[in-house]
């Protein structure tokens, strides 16, 4: 039996429900790992649940994709990630028949991607791969020994194939690359802090609440369950023992039918099982019964702690002493919940005629849980109930950033699922989800710099320039305000515009940075955009926010860079000027505006700031143009861009070093 130990834990999905379990677990017991959390906190994540963690100085939380390559291969090198516990997919049956392509995207393409970042970056020395009972398919109803490491693979639903496409994905990095892979195949897992989509969570809430329960079919169908900390445990157990190249399956002898789970919950509420049990019509493919051989991870001294009893009253105790950690979670509590999986607002699916009959009612409210109805009848109780935003960038910074200001705001929006290259995509998007304003904060800027982009020009020309105007003319054809999120980065000082002489370029100025094939492309687009009077151009220059841990965050960037150079700059504070682009929606406000903070910021001012606000023992060393020049690629724009135009329209807008102040370095202030 091996022993492994590791140094930096990268656990993917640690918001969620079983992975905030095994985060706080390994927290809790060694303090000397490092612990990164990286979850793009969607519908069935929850920040709380990572509550015991978050004031350990070993944590570390980073919100993002595993599918945003850059953030990853970030990550993976800056971290010094050793290790991955993969956790983060999507999980539920039901959403997978009606949204099956976002579970191809995380569960497949998300893996993907952590496997390509292991291999390039070359120091992860184990990758356990989270994957499910599912694959194995439908267990035979009078088979006495449950399913073995290696076992058919028979997955019978769109979930469960996408888990066993991971999983090859994993075997044949393995096998290819050597990557130090570890598989993982577990029973249902249970206890606090579920998203309540699952049916004892599910159960349990409705039982709280005096509604029925209700059961697929005919409520034989034989599940086992696992409480989480055992789960937990099991984890931890294959972590520090598990074999390279082996699967483990999670599981337990012990079996319910889903029929016999609901009667033990009327049980723990002293409720009449027969007249709170109800019936409703089976799922598409609900297979019979799940069982596993678990003898394997027994052998690494793992075995299951909790008895069925203890497990489901501490479930019960703790839902009924955290009602509302989740909010408004009407949706989920339908017999046949289908979210779709994208932060903001979500949809609920359609379910059978006599859903109204169960008692369920669902609400909107921008501080409510994101369950709500597709209804652009929404509003936040103001005069612009009629606005819907269509955003695309789901996965970008400023897209995610989007995201959070119309939840706050109440205003309903959704994320583009079409390519910005394909225009019955877009059509479709605009269609389906009609929009009052259209978004975009989608683009190539590289990965992880803009050097990227001259070695790939024409992926680079593909979504800056064709994706743009093809989206700017549907948007057109529908009589849809654009808002598109350009950049500053096509100007560089000149005689006429000098450094330090307070002279900006303005709006109507031509561009006159040609340095790097980033800016050729946006420079390109934003012309030909002058054509379309139906589009909003704000120019963001070198992007900074509050949340000092992104890798994106300009601060950030120069923080972590051995020498930086010192020029001043013109810059946008996004956690002022975003909010301020919502509103010019409302407006609709249209043409070319430099979307910066009046006035100029340098390096070293900066950095000062940093060391003042953030950490006392902060250094760095300076270098010149042309020592940068000897490190990069692509040569960097440096200006200063005249905002008046934008402080006319918004006289409140601060300038630079006073938004800094307010916005970035006072919320992070460490003295």
């Amino acid at each position: 039996m091996s022993s492994y130990t590791p140094k930096n834990i990268l656990i993917t999905g640690a918001a969620g429900f079983i992975a905030s379990h095994v985060c706080n677990r390994l927290i809790r017991n060694y303090p000397d790992y490092k612990i990164v959390v990286l979850d793009k906190l969607d519908y069935c994540s929850n920040l709380k649940n990572l509550l015991p963690s978050r004031s350990s100085p070993n944590f570390k939380f980073v919100k993002g994709d595993i599918a945003s390559a850059d953030l990853v291969n970030f990550l993976l090198i800056t971290e010094s990630i050793d290790t991955i516990m993969h956790f983060a997919a999507q999980t539920h049956v039901d959403n997978s028949f009606g949204n099956s392509f976002e579970f191809t995207k995380n569960n497949i393409y998300g893996t993907h991607v952590l496997l390509e970042a292991c291999k390039v970056a070359g120091n992860v020395r184990r990758f356990i791969h989270v994957s499910t009972d599912e694959v194995y398919g439908e267990t035979d109803a009078e088979a006495v020994v449950g399913n073995h490491e290696a076992s058919q693979l028979l997955p019978t639903n769109p979930y469960s194939a996408t888990k066993a496409g991971a999983e090859m994905l994993v075997m044949a990095y393995g096998s290819s690359y050597g990557l130090p892979v570890i598989t993982t195949r577990g029973n249902n897992v249970y206890g606090p802090g579920q998203f309540p989509e699952k049916l004892i969570a599910k159960f349990i809430l409705l039982a709280m609440a005096g509604k029925p329960l209700p059961i697929h079919g005919d409520g034989f169908n034989v599940r086992s369950y696992l409480y989480c900390e055992d789960v937990a445990e099991a984890f931890e157990v294959i972590l520090h023992k598990g074999e390279v190249g082996h699967i483990y399956n999670i599981g337990t002898t012990k079996e319910r039918r889903v029929i016999d789970v609901a009667k033990d919950i009327c049980k723990l509420f002293s409720l009449d099982a027969d007249a709170v049990i109800k019936f409703v019509e089976n799922r598409p493919f609900n297979d019979q019964r799940y069982f596993l051989d678990d003898q394997k991870l027994k052998k690494l001294g793992w075995s299951e702690r909790t008895t069925w009893e203890e497990g489901l009253r501490k479930t019960m105790e703790w839902y009924t002493s955290n009602p509302d950690w989740w909010g408004d979670v009407s949706g989920a509590l339908l017999p046949h919940p289908r979210m779709l999986m994208m932060p903001g607002i979500e949809k609920q699916f359609d379910g059978p005629a006599d859903s109204n009959s169960m008692g369920f009612q669902l609400t909107s409210s921008a501080n409510q849980i994101k369950m709500v109805l597709p209804d652009s009848k929404i509003t936040n109780g103001s005069s612009e109930q009629s606005l819907k935003f269509l955003i695309y960038g789901r996965t970008g910074w400023i897209g995610g950033l989007l995201g959070d200001i119309c939840q706050k705001q109440g205003i309903p929006f959704e994320y583009g699922r079409g390519r910005l290259e394909n225009r019955s995509q877009l059509l479709l998007d605009i269609q389906t989800v009609r929009p009052t304003h259209v978004f975009n904060a989608a683009g190539v800027t590289g990965r992880p710099n803009v050097d990227w982009c001259e070695s790939h020009k024409p992926a680079t020309i593909r979504t800056n320039v064709v994706g743009t105007l093809n989206l700017a003319d549907v948007c057109m054809e529908n009589g849809l305000l654009m808002m598109n999120y350009a950049t500053g980065c096509i100007f560089e000082y000149n005689t006429d515009h000098p450094e330090g002489s307070g002279i900006g370029f303005k709006e109507e100025d031509n561009p006159n940075f040609t340095g790097s094939f980033y800016s050729k492309t946006k420079a390109m687009v934003e012309e030909l955009l002058k054509e379309f009077d139906n589009v909003c151009t704000l120019r963001v220059r070198m992007p900074i926010s509050s949340d000092l841990s992104n890798p994106r965050n300009f601060i950030t960037k120069i923080s972590r860079y051995n020498k930086v150079v010192n020029i001043p700059n013109s810059m946008t504070i996004l956690d002022e000027l975003l909010p301020i682009s919502v509103e010019m929606a409302k407006r609709n406000c249209k043409g070319i505006w430099n979307f910066t903070n009046p006035g100029v910021v340098s390096h070293n001012e900066i950095l000062e700031m940093y060391k003042k606000y953030i950490d006392p023992e902060f250094s760095w060393v300076n270098f010149t143009l042309e020592e940068q020049a000897k490190v990069i690629i692509a040569p960097r724009s440096n200006n200063e861009m005249d905002a008046s135009k934008l402080k006319n329209e918004f006289p409140e807008l601060l300038p630079i070093k006073e938004s800094l102040i307010k916005f970035v370095f006072e919320p992070n202030r460490k003295m």
